[in-house]
């Protein structure tokens, strides 16, 4: 606790004086775009980008198809057998083990461990070895951004096995491209709705759990002018989108739109009438959905608290906006007004967001060369193997934030009023001192570079030679970004 109360302070006082700082330039940018473009710099990435410039790092992130991925990341995912397999075989496997609850014996009781806990580390250790080692690190914090945009919760029921899949087939895939699309992928996803329960929604038995949290939290936002009335009303145009466990099973049928549950009757959403067209009546709800400016706004604010302050600038918010009409919500476009606009590299922005327990995690396991026993990070350093995923999800769960753990359908908070509190810090600080065993002080602080402040600086040296690097890493510097 000790440490704690020391840490608390400092970290409050960093962003101030990052706004003291002279304008962002040379490695202060690298280290800037490092800790909000990546998971934080591994030993080389300041220099290389600090070389390449920051506006070229920027756009080979935002264009990832051309940064080959390590090999032996490669052969670590493609040894995940679970990762690999569509949703509806992972499916089959759960509810074979779910079936034989009544069963006692011990072989019974190994098999559900070894099934239950199969399908949960694979997922995770596909996600964390991508975000630690991957050289598309963009792209990973876009994954999670979005899996948070639009969270479902692994401990209900059949979502734990279908959740590799939702973020694999319904958030991977668009988290630069079309919102729409995205809006739909994960609308369709038997994860999201086995979450919301929309499957089970029909006419005569309407459930407005997915309509409410369609509007109120991946697109319009709250009250943004919508009534009840028309979240019960887009919930009747989303009757019958529905799975079937069983088909799901046999033939891999992630969705089906059953024209048996849909509510046939005329509505009135949004000030439109919407006359009976089943599936399409969905389809168009999204169609209006994304593009609506009430939407741009809303998830143009979240991207900018996520990337520059946790009250972002309105005028930032607002060009977010207007470019995110313009392109009909291209995601890519939204990020380049984003990046490119001075608010997000003003001396002010360096150190201003506090990392969440994830951010935390991933970004000391690059620092410490605590890889995923491949290249690490952007740099091409050879990483020291992670040689478990378990005890990483233990640290999560002990932070606050496992993960696919947030019950609730708003995900994860990412702002410092959230996760800076002195128990979470002395646990931080825990997981620093744990990590930091035979890691050499010298690297960690080659890796870390200008993002350390001369104070920090002195008191490491100052201190024992075997606690500087978890010092280092349990620092105030370390946990801003």
């Amino acid at each position: 606790m000790r440490a704690a109360r020391w840490c608390a302070p400092m970290i409050l006082a960093a962003a101030a004086l990052a706004a003291q700082a002279e304008p962002l330039s040379g490695p202060a940018a690298a280290v800037h775009v490092l800790n909000r473009l990546a998971y934080g710099p591994a030993p080389g990435d300041i220099e290389r980008v600090t070389q390449m410039g920051v506006a070229r790092y920027i756009d080979s992130q935002l264009y990832p198809e051309a940064l080959e991925l390590p090999a032996a990341l490669n052969e670590r995912l493609a040894a995940l057998d679970t990762v690999q397999r569509s949703s509806g075989e992972v499916l089959g496997d759960f509810l074979a083990v779910r079936d034989m609850v009544k069963d006692e014996t011990d072989g019974a009781k190994a098999m559900r461990r070894e099934v239950l806990g199969r399908i949960a580390t694979q997922a995770a250790e596909a996600r964390i070895a991508r975000a630690v080692a991957s050289p598309r690190q963009l792209e990973e914090v876009m994954v999670d951004f979005w899996f948070n945009h639009f969270n479902v919760f692994s401990g209900k029921g059949q979502v734990k096995p279908l959740v590799a899949s939702y973020e694999r087939d319904a958030i991977r895939p668009y988290v630069f491209g079309s919102f729409r699309d995205m809006l739909g992928a994960t609308a369709k996803h038997p994860a999201m709705l086995y979450y919301l329960d929309n499957y089970v929604s029909k006419a005569g038995g309407l459930n407005e759990n997915y309509a409410r949290e369609l509007m109120e939290l991946h697109t319009l936002g709250v009250d943004k002018g919508y009534t009840q009335k028309d979240v019960t009303e887009l919930a009747r145009m989303l009757t019958g989108w529905t799975f079937a466990p069983r088909q799901l099973v046999a033939r891999n049928e992630t969705f089906r739109f059953d024209p048996k549950r849909h509510d046939n009757g005329e509505k009135q959403w949004l000030g439109r009438a919407v006359k009976p067209q089943g599936q399409a009546e969905g389809e168009y709800a999204l169609d209006v959905l994304a593009v609506h400016p009430a939407t741009a706004r809303h998830v143009s604010y979240k991207l900018a608290q996520y990337f520059v302050a946790d009250q972002p600038p309105p005028a930032l918010v607002e060009r977010m906006a207007q470019t995110w009409i313009a392109s009909r919500g291209d995601i890519r476009s939204v990020l380049k007004t984003l990046f490119a606009s001075e608010e997000f590299m003003a001396p002010e922005a360096q150190g201003a967001k506090f990392k969440t327990p994830y951010q935390f995690v991933i970004s000391a396991a690059r620092a410490a060369q605590a890889g995923t026993g491949g290249a690490a990070g952007t740099a091409g350093m050879a990483a020291a193997p992670l040689a478990e995923v378990k005890p990483v999800m233990g640290v999560l769960d002990r932070l606050g934030m496992p993960l696919y753990g947030c019950q609730t359908p708003d995900g994860y908070k990412n702002t410092q009023a959230a996760w800076l509190n002195p128990d979470a810090l002395s646990r931080r600080i825990g997981y620093a001192a744990t990590l930091a065993q035979g890691v050499d002080v010298a690297v960690v602080q080659a890796a870390l570079g200008e993002s350390v402040s001369p104070r920090t600086q002195g008191i490491v040296a100052s201190s024992p030679q075997k606690l500087r690097t978890a010092m280092l890493l349990g620092s105030p510097d370390f946990m801003q970004r």
